[in-house]
């Protein structure tokens, strides 16, 4: 089945965006001359699974940030929701996390970058998050939407690599054993 990996960044009280979805406090950062593994990371899946809350974070963007093919898991979107130029790069689903891995499976997807707070914790729920890759912003936002919630028992993770950088950011992958 698909494998779910996770490459996110959070505020270091733990907030993925704000209350509004907002990542201005992300965006200020400067980071120039770093390599955070972004680029290595999304040549290594096949495409996407979004939150819609995320997705529509995306739409705010200049230009569309993907080039692989993108999944948003939504209850409530409508195919209406997805503007005319991203229907060829983006999907809609309903599908359970479990499902869907098993759908993208079918499809050919070995490596899916799972992203967004809510479907985050859903996958990691139902153990399908292999690994993943946690940047910790040096920044305290206070308020907005956690990277992790509430679990239905303790999930162990290895430290696989930590790495700090001079902006301040520090990353560290673990495998979710």
């Amino acid at each position: 089945m698909t494998t779910g990996h996770m490459f996110m960044a959070m505020s270091l009280d733990g907030f993925v965006a704000r209350e509004d979805f907002g990542l201005d406090w992300l965006m200020k950062q400067t980071t120039e001359g770093e390599d955070h593994g972004n680029a290595a990371f999304m040549e290594s899946v096949d495409g996407l699974v979004l939150g819609s809350g995320s997705f529509r974070t995306m739409l705010t963007f200049d230009t569309w940030p993907y080039e692989k093919p993108v999944v948003v898991l939504s209850r409530t979107m409508r195919s209406s929701d997805i503007p005319d130029e991203l229907r060829d790069k983006v999907t809609l689903s309903a599908l359970a996390p479990r499902q869907l891995m098993a759908s993208l499976s079918e499809q050919g997807w070995k490596r899916a970058y799972v992203d967004g707070g809510k479907i985050i914790q859903s996958f990691m729920r139902e153990g399908l998050i292999a690994d993943m890759t946690v940047t910790i912003v040096p920044i305290l936002i206070g308020a907005g939407k956690r990277m992790f919630g509430t679990l239905d028992a303790d999930i162990d993770l290895h430290l696989l690599e930590s790495k700090s950088f001079p902006s301040g950011l520090v990353t560290s992958r673990y495998e979710v054993t």
